[in-house]
């Protein structure tokens, strides 16, 4: 189990962001733009602790030399099921370097954009201090 896993079912977001690379960049679900960044990458992942309700990751699968990992997850925002997956890529010092997320069904990815977009000036903030 990777510590970032660990991390996230403890709901410790300083430990999330402990886990992440300086040069971390972030592929969300719904913008086509990626957030290169340590700051910006552990802000989002703050709001989406904040989204996230009855998260549980369901399985981890691990390949690449043990660099490249997928949670698969599970979780709810309001009435909308989530089911995703966080793939994570490791650096040479075991911090993730690329972090991309993938959710369905449509219904669950239109409840995440807008729940992170309510999120967005708070993110914004966050990752400038």
């Amino acid at each position: 189990m990777t510590s970032f896993r660990k991390a996230v079912e403890a709901r410790d977001p300083d430990a999330m962001a402990a886990a992440l690379a300086e040069n971390v960049v972030f592929r969300s679900p719904v913008a086509f733009k990626p957030y290169p960044g340590k700051a910006i990458t552990a802000a989002i992942l703050r709001g989406v602790l904040r989204v996230f309700e009855d998260f549980r990751y369901v399985r981890e699968l691990s390949g690449g030399e043990g660099r490249d990992h997928a949670l698969v997850f599970e979780a709810r925002i309001g009435d909308a099921r989530v089911e995703g997956c966080d793939f994570l890529h490791f650096d040479d010092d075991g911090l993730i370097d690329e972090f991309t997320v993938m959710v369905r069904p449509l219904s669950a990815a239109q409840a995440l954009s807008e729940a992170m977009a309510a999120q967005f000036e708070q993110i914004q903030r966050e990752a400038l201090n």
